[in-house]
């Protein structure tokens, strides 16, 4: 089993970027002109190294390979994007590695790209990219090419020499359960064996709530690939396993006027099986609660006057300062609730709420994460 923090590096040490691995400092596919740039580099990839896995790796600065992170990407319906915009599309997977110095709420994004046979092009219209474009590597770009050439494999030794580095072994392993243990010590950190071979470990404070246990600042990790599956300050979540499975139930607090409910929004199951494989599948739970129109037009209102205030640096009386602190929730509503334009307010204000506030920004963040989980379904 690969050592995905071992691969990191591993890449990062190979050499440049190339026609089988490419790094990014960010990338935002909430954004047209990101999800399009992004696309772009899955085509290229999947076209030029069509006999192995290409990788792209994220939260690492380009000049010299020092690692910095990203937030934490649990957008597990990314393949649905892949689907809906690339013909021939390769499978793909975003994992989120930890490393040891970076903070809690920080990763590495891996994103492994595994083609299929036949040639990967875009199946329709992206920002500046038309459908039909045909890409492939050139150097460290991506570039869009006529095919008219047979691809030869030049990379099968290299790919399947950097990932013979990346195994596992059992001290990676037991460093691993130990590391998450001490750092995570301040919230109940637990570790289960499955199948006995996969090593899972979790933590996350424990609540209850009209006699349902509920866990917030969950942190999730699979040990022997040093893979995060889930991690979260904000959230509440159920947890339940047996010898052969692990499942958590993501639930999210929407309301108006102080008036918040717990909405479940996710399911992921961890099925582990007794050929030393594992697979996650999730499954969509969430209903958009549904209110007054008359409400939401009056509150839809108030937050674009906030809205236009920020955006001319005016000072908020202390009732919008408190009305700002739900605006990003209180968008997300009222979008669904067929508000179709409080998406649109929602990307304006982004600069705004970043600019105002940490907290504020996060619950930005926060929000175009359920948008993005909903939207892709």
């Amino acid at each position: 089993m690969i050592n995905k923090r071992l691969l990191i590096k591993n890449l990062l040490a190979h050499n440049d970027e190339n026609s089988f691995y490419d790094k990014k400092r960010q990338v935002d596919i909430g954004e047209k002109e990101g999800k399009a740039k992004f696309l772009k580099h899955i085509c290229a990839l999947s076209n030029s190294n069509p006999k192995n896995n290409s990788y792209i790796v994220i939260g690492v600065e380009d000049e010299d390979n020092s690692i910095t992170g990203v937030d934490f990407f649990d957008d597990s319906k990314i393949q649905n994007l892949i689907n809906a915009y690339l013909t021939n599309p390769p499978i793909v997977q975003y994992e989120n590695i930890p490393f040891p110095h970076l903070p809690d709420d920080k990763v590495v994004g891996l994103v492994t790209i595994r083609p299929i046979d036949g040639l990967t092009s875009l199946r329709k219209n992206i920002w500046k990219y038309y459908g039909g474009s045909v890409f492939f590597r050139d150097g460290s770009m991506s570039m869009p090419k006529v095919f008219d050439i047979e691809i030869k494999d030049v990379n099968s030794k290299i790919v399947e020499a950097i990932e013979n580095h990346s195994q596992n072994n059992i001290q990676h392993i037991l460093d691993g359960v130990f590391d998450f243990l001490n750092k995570r010590k301040d919230f109940h950190p637990q570790y289960i064996v499955f199948k006995e071979y996969f090593v899972l470990c979790w933590a996350g404070q424990r609540k209850v709530i009209k006699e349902e246990t509920f866990y917030s600042r969950v942190d999730i990790e699979l040990i022997n690939e040093q893979v995060r599956l889930f991690f979260s300050t904000l959230d509440d979540v159920t947890i339940t396993y047996d010898e052969d499975s692990f499942k958590i139930i993501e639930y999210v607090s929407l309301g108006l006027q102080n008036a918040y409910q717990y909405y479940p929004l996710e399911e992921t199951m961890i099925n582990f099986g007794n050929n030393a494989n594992y697979h996650i599948e999730t499954k969509l739970l969430f209903e958009a609660p549904q209110y007054d129109k008359k409400v939401l037009h009056h509150i839809y209102n108030a937050n674009n006057a906030i809205l236009e205030k920020l955006k001319k640096g005016l000072s908020l009386s202390a009732n919008e300062e408190k009305d700002l602190k739900n605006l990003p929730a209180t968008y997300l509503i009222c979008y669904f609730n067929l508000f179709h334009d409080a998406v649109d307010k929602l990307t304006e204000a982004k600069p705004y709420l970043k600019e105002h506030s940490a907290s504020v920004y996060r619950s930005y963040k926060e929000t175009l994460r359920i948008l993005r989980k909903v939207k892709y379904n």
